[in-house]
């Protein structure tokens, strides 16, 4: 299926569009004929290139892409802590370890989370 252009004085780009539009119009030249279809099929065929269709471009992006080094096989390991069963062990740890000194540490009484309960309630 050919089209025929029909350009317009008014829209080209360049000069030289604006001559070859005027002359068209005035009958001078003749309007090139374009086959989409046939641009078509020819663009595809210039998409693929010939190494690609010989099934040798797949061989040399995989020898592109390949690793240089071994990776290891993962192996999964399982650990697992053996309780002591002696809670000496566990206050020595917190005694360690100890509360913070930068933080400052507040008492927390029945009145202080009944007034953020209250805070935290919607008003209607």
């Amino acid at each position: 299926m050919t089209d025929e252009i029909k350009p317009n004085v008014n829209e080209a780009p360049t000069h030289d569009a604006q001559l070859a539009a005027e002359n068209i119009a005035s009958g001078e030249e003749k309007a090139p004929k374009v086959d989409l279809e046939a641009d078509y099929a020819a663009a595809q065929k210039l998409s693929v290139s010939e190494v690609d269709r010989s099934g040798k471009g797949a061989a040399a992006a995989e020898a592109a892409t390949a690793p240089k080094q071994a990776v290891p096989k993962q192996v999964e390991t399982k650990t697992e802590a053996q309780p002591t069963g002696k809670p000496e062990d566990y206050k020595e740890i917190a005694k360690e370890v100890g509360p913070s000194k930068d933080n400052a540490v507040t008492n927390v009484s029945d009145d202080l989370v009944e007034q953020a309960l209250e805070k935290g309630q919607r008003k209607n």
